[in-house]
């Protein structure tokens, strides 16, 4: 398993940024790919964003054209770039691969108005 530190949580009001990061422990190039997930209280983990090995990307509906996933394989960190929030964003967000591993703690993300 790769380990996999994520941070770059907090408070925001509706409509700030935030910027999550996921360090991996090792060259995230050699994975197939990576996402970031949440789950809010009470609903099911959800996809939000994810990227091949290749680069492809997807996004989920709902945060599309306000998300942005990203990579720096020489820090072998994934980063999600979040404008725009909504409350609805609220959520503890994790990073996973592909397959997934056990999860992790995440981070929380809330957004208030």
């Amino acid at each position: 398993q790769v380990q996999l530190v994520v941070s770059g949580g907090g408070v925001v009001q509706t409509g700030g940024s935030l910027r999550l990061s996921c360090t991996a422990s090792k060259n995230i190039f050699t994975i197939n790919a990576m996402g970031w997930f949440r789950q809010a209280p009470d609903k099911q983990r959800e996809l939000v964003s994810m990227i091949t090995k290749s680069g492809k990307i997807t996004y989920a509906d709902s945060v599309k054209g306000r998300f942005t996933i990203s990579r720096d394989n020489a820090e072998n960190t994934l980063y999600l770039q979040m404008s725009g929030l909504k409350p609805d964003d609220t959520a503890v967000y994790y990073c996973n691969t592909f397959p997934t591993q056990p999860w992790g703690q995440g981070t929380q993300v809330t957004v208030s108005s």
